[in-house]
């Protein structure tokens, strides 16, 4: 699903997925119309502007994301300002791509996003990790009564810690001699044992348990 405000831009966008193949289930062109008919449609992967108007485009993200853990949101906007890409990944959004991309560019991050990988135009997921990292350093208190870390297996750490480091499903699938399909199950294993919705989410788990420096 293409959320944009700009009716030539949204349709340019829709009509390239369409084009390599994709299904595209629906457009729109404001921030309650995109709840209204995400809701509807339920896609897998929703390409949204962030400015957007009658809502914004990060409480957009927030309450479909927040309702269906499983939907992937790319962001697709103008704007590089590091403050829009932090509020939009803690909205729940799995990648963020500027609007100077190609449409290569955009429909290969489709594809990834669609397949649970974070995708950042270069030099915005260093923002990203970064922004985890600094969060890691303030450690959250944690009551004496409360339950113990769940166990992971070696293979899932093994798995998180690649996550962590930034490779891509098909990357660590070379890396550890697996099928794709292996990683996506050890990662969806891992999610449900953490409790975690997505990968970024994961990623910030294993940058604050020291996985990525490991």
């Amino acid at each position: 699903m293409v959320v944009d405000d700009h009716p030539m831009w949204r349709d340019a966008v829709a009509r390239d997925l369409a084009a390599a193949g994709l299904d595209v289930v629906a457009t729109a062109g404001d921030g309650p119309e995109a709840v209204r008919r995400a809701r509807a449609v339920t896609p897998d992967v929703l390409v949204l502007d962030l400015n957007l108007p009658g809502m914004p485009g990060v409480q957009v993200c927030k309450e479909l994301v927040g309702a269906n853990p499983a939907l992937r949101v790319l962001v697709l906007s103008a704007s590089g300002e590091h403050a829009d890409v932090l509020e939009a990944v803690k909205s729940g959004a799995t990648g963020y791509l500027l609007k100077s991309a190609g449409a290569q560019e955009l429909i290969d991050a489709v594809r990834r996003t669609a397949a649970g990988d974070p995708v950042f135009t270069p030099g915005l997921a260093g923002l990203v990790l970064g922004e985890y990292r600094r969060l890691a350093t303030d450690p959250v208190p944690t009551a004496s009564n409360e339950p113990k870390a769940p166990q992971l297996t070696d293979r899932e750490t093994e798995v998180l810690r690649l996550v962590a480091k930034g490779l891509s499903y098909k990357q660590i699938a070379e890396r550890l001699v697996i099928s794709h399909r292996t990683v996506q199950n050890h990662v969806q294993n891992t999610l449900g044992k953490l409790q975690l919705h997505n990968r970024v989410e994961l990623v910030r788990y294993a940058i604050e348990a020291g996985l990525d420096d490991a």
